[in-house]
């Protein structure tokens, strides 16, 4: 792939181009000259949009596609063409598909599947067979066909040894092992906050308590045993608070937070809209500050989209009986610039490469072109015509956001925007 990138702004402060306006030359999906004006002797395809950003390629730690076995929700073919349209040029893929992902061969399956595409996909395995919280899958096995990090998507361990027991063995290969953050016993049958909101609209809530107890508990089995653990989607000023007096005693500790709950509260179930029915539950604004300051200092390492296709017979039904998630790599990039500056948007957007094992590109001449191409300041209403994804659960529908994607150039290939 041989491409000459015109006038383009860069936003990547590895790069010594940072927040500069330079033409990038890539020949043969590597970036062969940087320059105010670089030259097209070869005739090469030109890319020119109107206020063109590029950036270090975009990484979601926490996306679901649904394949094998929920192909009506996503496949994963369309799932990686959805990420690369939303600008992601890596997504870690969760196990919950139907069997589970949990061991050689389903690894090696889902690897399979992704061969010869822009978007690099990174394998999860779950922690447990089947992810039933019971016995240990074969992490090592996973591990050596390729899988990143091992994780029971959206099911808290609720045996602690056998939590103790998963770091332990999985420190013996550098193994990384993600836990999501419930005590189901505290969250019992909740279906949102549990606050006066949840009160007000006579829905069962699951307390901020469920949530902290969990992080924890977890941090002090970490404590105890090494290793390395990443939590996942926390949602709760406490959490953010015991993570960073755990990253002060220097434990192997990281953790994200979804982006929509840094971006609604739970007042905005006040209609019944299926859609906001997420886990964890939107919180509150007191929460939601948190988090943000948690992004900015360092205690949240990373965001992800928690990107999750529900059919709508699975969503258009009551409140009660809706399944949890939604949809979000398409609404990602307008999302965070709605609420953080486009610095801080690209530098979540291209941290936690390296905890699930991406070395980071800069835009530097003689490395790979691993870029995204964006428009900063493009204002929109984000609506299904927006929606790439076969199912359509999307929280921001109808919200007015902040910033376009062009497309993507990875693994030599460039996935533009019509």
């Amino acid at each position: 792939m041989n491409i000459l990138i015109k006038s383009a702004t860069i936003i990547d402060s590895k790069s010594e181009f940072h927040n500069s306006t330079q033409d990038i030359l890539i020949e043969n999906g590597v970036i062969a000259a940087i320059g105010n004006t670089v030259k097209n002797p070869k005739n090469y395809k030109e890319i020119k949009f109107d206020n063109l950003h590029v950036s270090q390629g975009w990484f979601d730690s926490s996306v679901s596609f649904g394949e094998p076995g929920y192909e009506e929700r996503e496949t994963i073919t369309n799932g990686l063409k959805t990420a690369a349209a939303s600008g992601f040029t890596s997504v870690a893929l969760n196990p919950n598909s139907n069997p589970v992902i949990d061991s050689n061969t389903d690894i090696t399956f889902v690897n399979s599947k992704s061969n010869e595409n822009a978007v690099t996909l990174l394998p999860i395995g779950a922690l447990t067979v089947g992810s039933k919280g019971e016995y240990l899958a074969e992490l090592y096995d996973m591990s050596s066909a390729g899988a990143v990090a091992f994780y029971d998507y959206k099911k808290p361990i609720s045996n602690p040894n056998l939590m103790k027991i998963a770091l332990q063995y999985a420190s013996n290969f550098n193994g990384l092992v993600c836990s999501f953050p419930q005590e189901n016993k505290i969250a019992g049958h909740g279906v949102m906050n549990e606050n006066v909101t949840s009160t007000r609209l006579g829905l069962k809530g699951i307390p901020s308590l469920a949530e902290e107890l969990q992080v924890a508990r977890d941090l002090f089995l970490l404590e105890y045993t090494g290793g390395k653990l990443h939590i996942p989607t926390i949602s709760t000023k406490s959490s953010v608070e015991l993570i960073r007096a755990a990253k002060q005693k220097k434990l192997d500790v990281t953790c994200s937070v979804a982006i929509h709950n840094l971006y609604f509260t739970d007042e905005a179930l006040t209609e019944f809209d299926t859609n906001f029915k997420v886990l964890p539950p939107l919180r509150t604004q007191d929460d939601v500050d948190a988090l943000i300051i948690g992004l900015k200092d360092g205690t949240i390492d990373m965001v992800t989209t928690d990107h999750n296709p529900i059919d709508i017979e699975e969503k258009k039904v009551e409140f009660d009986h809706a399944n949890f998630g939604t949809i979000g790599l398409e609404s990602a990039f307008g999302a965070l610039q709605s609420i953080l500056t486009t610095k801080k948007t690209i530098d979540l957007l291209t941290k936690g490469k390296a905890r699930f094992g991406l070395e980071q590109s800069p835009i530097k001449v003689d490395n790979i072109a691993n870029l995204t191409l964006f428009n900063p300041d493009t204002k929109y209403v984000f609506s299904k015509e927006n929606i790439v994804s076969r199912s359509k659960n999307a929280i921001f529908k109808n919200e007015t956001l902040k910033g376009g994607v062009y497309g993507i150039i990875s693994n030599n290939k460039a996935v533009l925007n019509s």
